[in-house]
């Protein structure tokens, strides 16, 4: 993936419900580097949700996901990644969540009783775009 492409990572991410049927939410997402950083995937996405909902158990039991992001200006510009999750933690999970809340919302991320949030890192595999 290009670095210097800066979209808004709000975007649709596709997880797997069964061997014919996805589910698609649009989600706030982040870019890091990877750990296991080569120039063929020197990034990863980074999806935060709670456990228990649809993705968290989607992502759980199948690890391929597709993600697209949109140009806000200009939805028929888009980054299209395809990949699998290589981790699940609870690492950092709360204050992930936090630092993307104050980002797309401007406040700090209110905390429902009994939820533990975790991330989902993606190793993309296939990136493609739309940019005309």
């Amino acid at each position: 993936m290009d670095p210097s492409v800066k979209l808004v990572l709000v975007g649709g991410l596709v997880s797997l419900l069964s061997a014919l049927a996805g589910s698609l939410l649009q989600q706030w997402l982040d870019l890091k580097k990877s750990e296991s950083r080569t120039k063929e995937h020197p990034t990863q996405v980074i999806y935060n949700t709670a456990e228990g909902r649809i993705k968290d158990r989607n992502l759980q039991a199948r690890s391929r996901v597709a993600v697209c992001i949109p140009d806000p200006k200009d939805p028929y510009r888009y980054i299209q990644i395809r990949g699998r999750v290589v981790a699940r933690t609870h690492e950092g999970a709360d204050q992930h969540i936090d630092l993307l809340n104050r980002r797309y919302l401007g406040v700090p991320f209110t905390p429902k009783p009994g939820q533990v949030r975790v991330i989902y890192k993606i190793l993309p595999e296939r990136v493609d775009a739309q940019i005309n």
